[in-house]
């Protein structure tokens, strides 16, 4: 997906008070009220309540936020509903978001809604990403995806049963009613799925139509004659590619190997879901292994491509962001989240350069002056750095603590228990000990035991790296002069602010290196980073140093592992697609997460979670890709001279994408 500056709304009003558009010369609602226009055309249009009582999930699609009175209005009737779905999620397209501060005042105004404040205060940096905000408790989701609504629908993996489609009118905004957004969203649209929009204009009708809606009028309601209803009707339904099908397990529960950061947010992103799970560890409680590091950090990245890599990282820090900032708040978690400072080699005019190109938001990343980081920091830095204001640092073990707490009641975990070996059982999956007894069975395995995953799948010969590393610590007291930190510094190297009484840093990195002591070389090794990092050699004897040694599991291509587990028995159709690699019913992994833990993990379990139970997932489809356990299988088919033509395979269209 190609991505581009977030450009945010210029807001005006009228002399009535009604927020108007400079850019598109139009108005937000009409003048009856925005309220009043959600209730009549996209509640009761696509009638709700009645159609999502009693359901567990119910899902609706919109093409124009705005100023978010659509969602706020469904929000408040799905509150007062006795009868409501478990849960609501609610997807919006928007290219021109407002600015925290103009939502602030728009929904200021007498008559607006009483849960705007905490649609406020979620409100995300203005990024070019599909942003998950969570709200009652997980039960209502807003998955925002900011940018142009064309770019964005054939990314979006979901089926809404609902659609609200809003924007300003054909004339003023025509990309928003072309036939290609008709066609996108019949691709989206589950069986029997609904449509509501204000305009009864004869060419949105008639792309409808085209696209496979029964269309029809209805009386409109605030100056409005007509509006226009519709009902997805189509003569044949696409097939999904393989990666995107669900299934339909005889019970809604999971069993987890590795109860660590993977594996204590896949559990809690579950029981969101509404699944129970047990979690399996060979070592006595969770977070025992690598994550069992006193701390570390999580941010985002930048390139100037804003390729990949930048924008699965930062949509995951985003996230992690929001993750740790609850954790704190909710289960007293030991972190913080008031920003990191990651240096870098090239001059602070080069990093403007890079900012200017790709539009990123001062909330999200700032460029600055070895000066500038210096004051910042608290400590005399000679490079320019990435300033990061949503950064951070977090205990793991208290962070997974906190998810487990978070899925009490949904959660179980078992200690001292060893995976030797999974073997299929009809439609379930055992998993058995070194004995060969079966320790659990489920029809959903999830492998979240970092490169022992590979172990247990002997045939899957993934292009990982188990890296030793060793952080060190010493105590305050021991060295009470020494100078610390303010916020996290990155860079060759980390060194973390105080916490408990401990100066953190590190941390080396070796590939096959089996040894887990602790060695004074690699101490030695952390005293040097860290002389690179703050520009001049602190005074810590090495007598004063304690560490701790754990194997990060690393994919080559520097991505985790998240998702269905490949069939590589299966030798027809296509393979040079990740999704369209069949898969091992009811296996997954969410592995490979190397030293990026904390900032993965949490969108990482989320993703993962949605494609097993069905939800729409928070990650755009080509990063869902770019992380599929299967992409290394469709590299091997597109390097291979023997690999079929890249054309659809039977029943597959390029809208299953």
């Amino acid at each position: 997906m190609k991505t581009g500056p977030i450009v945010p709304a210029t807001l005006g009003y009228t002399a009535d008070g009604i927020p108007w558009s400079p850019h598109y010369q139009d108005i937000y609602h009409p003048k009856a009220g925005a309220q009043a226009q959600a209730r009549h055309v996209f509640l009761c249009g696509n009638g709700l309540p009645e159609r999502w009582q009693r359901r567990d999930r119910f899902v609706i699609l919109e093409t124009g936020f705005g100023l978010g009175h659509n969602f706020l209005a469904t929000w408040q009737a799905w509150k007062d509903d006795a009868a409501r779905c478990e849960r609501l999620v609610f997807i919006s397209i928007e290219q021109h978001p407002c600015t925290a501060d103009d939502m602030r005042r728009a929904h200021a105004q007498p008559g607006g809604s009483t849960l705007a404040p905490q649609l406020i205060d979620a409100w995300p940096p203005l990024t070019h990403n599909l942003h998950s905000l969570s709200f009652e408790g997980g039960r209502v989701q807003l998955l925002l995806a900011l940018g142009p609504a064309l770019a964005w629908l054939p990314e979006l993996v979901a089926q809404a049963d609902a659609c609200y489609l809003d924007g300003f009118a054909p004339a003023r905004n025509p990309e928003m009613w072309e036939p290609r957004i008709y066609k996108a969203l019949a691709r989206m649209a589950a069986p029997g799925a609904t449509l509501a929009t204000w305009t009864a204009a004869s060419s949105v009708r008639a792309g409808l139509q085209a696209a496979g809606f029964e269309v029809h009028k209805a009386q409109g309601s605030g100056g409005k004659r007509d509006i226009t209803l519709a009902r997805y009707a189509p003569a044949f339904t696409p097939r999904r590619a393989p990666s995107r099908l669900t299934m339909t397990p005889s019970e809604r529960h999971a069993v987890i190997v590795g109860a660590g950061l993977a594996g204590c947010a896949t559990a809690q992103a579950l029981a969101v879901q509404g699944w129970s799970c047990t979690l399996l560890d060979r070592r006595p409680a969770p977070a025992l292994e690598t994550s069992g590091n006193p701390a570390g950090l999580f941010h985002g990245i930048v390139n100037a491509q804003d390729g990949t890599h930048a924008r699965f990282n930062r949509a995951a820090a985003l996230m992690a962001q929001r993750v740790v900032g609850q954790a704190i708040a909710a289960h007293g978690v030991r972190a913080g989240v008031s920003g990191l400072l990651r240096l870098d080699v090239a001059d602070a005019d080069t990093l403007h350069a890079v900012l200017s190109r790709l539009g990123l938001p001062g909330d999200y990343v700032q460029a600055l002056t070895a000066t500038q980081a210096s004051a910042l920091s608290g400590l005399p830095l000679r490079q320019a750095a990435w300033h990061y204001p949503g950064g951070g640092w977090a205990q793991p073990a208290g962070l997974c603590r906190a998810w487990l707490a978070q899925a009490a009641g949904q959660a179980r975990f078992q200690g001292d228990t060893a995976v030797a070996r999974l073997q299929r059982a009809g439609p379930r999956w055992q998993l058995l000990d070194p004995q060969d007894r079966v320790i659990e069975e489920a029809e959903v395995v999830i492998l979240a035991n970092a490169g022992d995953a590979q172990r247990l799948l002997a045939a899957h010969d993934w292009p990982l790296d188990a890296l030793r590393g060793q952080v060190s610590w010493c105590r305050r007291e021991q060295l009470p002069a020494l100078p610390t930190p303010r916020m996290p510094i990155a860079g060759a190297g980390y060194l973390l602010p105080e916490f408990d009484g401990l100066v953190l840093f590190g941390a080396t990195a070796q590939a096959g290196d089996p040894d887990a002591s602790i060695r004074a070389s690699d101490h030695s090794a952390n005293l040097a980073q860290l002389e690179r990092l703050l520009g001049h050699a602190p005074q810590i004897p090495l007598s004063a140093l304690d560490g701790r040694t754990g194997w990060r599991c690393s994919a080559q291509d520097r991505l985790p592992l998240i998702g269905a587990v490949p069939d590589l028995q299966t030798g027809h159709g296509r393979h040079d697609q990740p999704r369209l690699v069949p898969r091992l019913p009811g296996l997954y992994v969410h592995t490979a997460l190397g030293s990026r833990g904390l900032t993965w993990a949490a969108l990482g379990a989320q993703a993962l979670a949605a494609c097993i139970t069905g939800a729409p997932v928070p990650l755009e489809s080509s990063l869902l890709d770019a992380i599929d356990p299967a992409r290394f299988v469709s590299r091997a088919a597109r390097r291979s001279p023997s690999a079929p033509p890249a054309t659809p395979a039977a029943g597959h269209t390029p809208a299953d994408d």
